[in-house]
């Protein structure tokens, strides 16, 4: 699968509302991540509609899912979360009048997220 191909199936992850409401609430929860209960709680939707959701944007390597006892641990992969973005911006203004960046300059030089997800969680989309 090309970069391209994988950027394009993360972000059709992220087309569905619930997909991204539930990745932007991994996104906000950190490191630390957040159990399925909590996600569904917040969220109100099904226990079935949620597992779908999950395990999709799991698939494309969006989120990691940890078992920890009886609960389900999700959190946002940070490193692929700076792919995706990364892949978006890295051609920002590429043709443009350079005196005309000034913000892309500015986010370009923004801290990335500290408690990122560890680089040791294989992409599952690498081959």
């Amino acid at each position: 699968m090309s970069e391209l191909e994988t950027i394009a199936d993360r972000l059709s992850a992220l087309g569905n509302p619930t997909r991204l409401q539930i990745y932007r609430l991994l996104v906000r929860a950190g490191g630390e991540g957040m159990s399925v209960g909590r996600i569904q709680e917040i969220l109100t939707v099904p226990g079935s509609t949620l597992s779908h959701h999950l395990k999709l944007l799991d698939t494309v390597g969006l989120i990691a899912r940890e078992k920890q006892g009886a609960t389900l641990i999700c959190r946002a992969r940070y490193d692929i979360m700076d792919t995706v973005i990364g892949f978006l911006a890295d051609e920002c203004c590429a043709d443009a009048d350079q005196s005309n960046t000034a913000g892309w300059t500015e986010w370009k030089k923004m801290p990335r997220p500290a408690n990122a997800s560890p680089k040791t969680v294989r992409d599952p989309l690498e081959k």
